[in-house]
């Protein structure tokens, strides 16, 4: 059982510590200071859903109905380019923006809903999740569900670590210039995942 809580703790962290639109969202909102604890909550939370789904079999299902990549595939490929877009545009012309003590902090609501969207229309997520650890955790039976629990306490420490982490590179994030590099960075993330999926 043990063994099974620890492989399933690596091979999460080892899934969910390539950069990418969910962790950069994370980042950003760490930086700011704005909403980390439900962000995190909200990141770790949707991770553990997708994980316990994928141990519990929705990975067979996905595998046997094949309609079901494409959508996700297509739909999370173009929420990663309007996102991408938005960042760019943000890095060139939204300067006055750039400086989280100059802005006042984006709502709740609006935070969590592009929060929501980076994790739930992804489909790296769902290959990860429910598709990937799903099937490994089959061979850790009759300890499947440890080794999905692991999966789950990678994803809470990790998104907890960076929200909160991020404070740590306020002193360099104070200059504007170093907000517009990182809304740059974003947008090349969300661009380059988006095409990397649909030249898979």
């Amino acid at each position: 059982m043990i063994e099974a809580l620890f492989a399933g703790y690596a091979l999460g962290l080892g899934l969910i510590l390539a950069i990418g639109a969910q962790n950069a969202f994370v980042l950003r909102q760490g930086l700011r200071g704005e909403h980390i604890f439900m962000i995190c909550l909200t990141c770790a939370l949707s991770d553990a859903l997708l994980i316990l789904a994928g141990v519990g079999g929705f990975g067979v299902l996905v595998e046997t109905a094949p309609w079901v990549e494409p959508v996700f595939l297509y739909g999370g490929v173009a929420f990663l380019l309007v996102y991408g877009f938005r960042s760019f545009r943000a890095a060139f012309t939204a300067t006055d923006a750039l400086s989280p003590s100059d802005t006042a902090p984006a709502r709740l609501g609006t935070v969590l809903a592009t929060c929501l969207a980076l994790t739930w229309l992804n489909p790296h997520v769902y290959l990860d999740t429910l598709v990937f650890v799903g099937s490994v955790s089959t061979q850790f039976d009759p300890h499947r569900w440890s080794f999905g629990a692991g999966a789950v306490m990678a994803s809470f420490s990790f998104f907890f670590a960076l929200g909160y982490g991020a404070r740590l590179l306020r002193p360099f994030f104070a200059r504007p210039s170093a907000w517009r590099i990182l809304d740059g960075l974003v947008g090349v993330v969300m661009w380059v995942i988006a095409l990397g999926l649909l030249l898979r």
